[in-house]
């Protein structure tokens, strides 16, 4: 039966894959010290700013919050402040809501 049915030529298949050489961990090495220097170390520098500049507020400072809002913090009791954004106006906010400090007298500047 084999002159109907040409027997076909198998080629040899592909190697069986080998212990990786070193420059596949360089390749992955690489993209873990991008990743830090790019994403983790400037994220972590960040973090420690915000949670410095929480930790500093304190009664008469100046400050923007993340909403936008200026104001004069009255009083700061544990995770919340409350900030003055008028007179006679207050407004009971987290702390953890401030963006940033302002030097002292901007609010009457504005």
């Amino acid at each position: 039966m084999s002159f109907f049915i040409s027997e076909a030529m198998a080629e040899a298949g592909p190697e069986a894959l080998g212990t990786p050489d070193i420059s596949q961990f360089l390749f992955l090495g690489g993209f873990v010290v991008i990743f830090y220097f790019l994403l983790w170390r400037p994220q972590n520098k960040r973090q420690k700013e915000q949670k410095a500049l929480i930790s500093s507020i304190d009664k008469g400072d100046e400050v923007v919050i993340s909403g936008g809002l200026m104001g004069k913090i009255v009083k700061v009791d544990g995770d919340y402040a409350v900030l003055e954004i008028a007179n006679n106006t207050q407004v009971k906010i987290q702390k953890g809501a401030v963006a940033s400090t302002l030097p002292k007298g901007t609010l009457k500047a504005i």
